[in-house]
């Protein structure tokens, strides 16, 4: 089962990269963006960037990172360059834990002539035995800048395990 979900993974992400491009056709800025327009676009890019990180494709995963991120993770500190963070992600992520967003918890504000913020919940859970182990919230930025969007701020915090079935919300 799970490697028919795998050969689906590439057609979703194919999927989503017209939702992103259809959502700014004719959109200058962020401030062009209805709400919902903003909302399916930065679902759509969380979709993407954690699509990549799940499948350890640290080349896609990169790409969606500004030149001037910064990522704060209660845990393990900052990390202040987008080569270091791919390099965490490869290091610590690849064939060891995947991410999922928890439904219903994504919420969607835009910043004026800069981008947007998404946050909510995400849990972690191991690919060898498929259970989800580990939940958090996070934090967004995203940044549009010359028709591309890139995050350029991530925090990520509240890490706690997942013990009790009601944390998942």
């Amino acid at each position: 089962m799970l490697m028919a979900r795998t050969r689906w993974l590439p057609l979703v992400a194919l999927w989503l990269c017209p939702v992103v491009a259809c959502a700014m056709e004719g959109a200058s800025s962020v401030d062009d963006l209805s709400a919902t327009e903003l909302e399916r676009t930065l679902t759509a890019l969380d979709s993407q960037l954690f699509d990549a990180y799940n499948r350890c494709d640290l080349a896609a995963f990169r790409s969606m990172l500004a030149d001037d991120l910064e990522f704060y993770h209660d845990q393990g500190g900052v990390m202040r360059s987008p080569d270091t963070l791919t390099e965490a992600v490869k290091q610590n992520i690849c064939g060891k834990v995947r991410r999922e967003l928890v439904p219903g918890t994504l919420e969607v504000d835009r910043i004026a002539g800069f981008g947007g913020i998404e946050m909510g919940n995400h849990r972690f859970c191991e690919l060898d035995s498929g259970h989800c182990v580990g939940i958090a919230r996070f934090l967004h930025i995203w940044k549009y800048e010359h028709g591309v969007w890139r995050v350029s701020r991530i925090i990520s915090y509240g890490h706690r395990p997942l013990t009790d079935p009601a944390a998942a919300q």
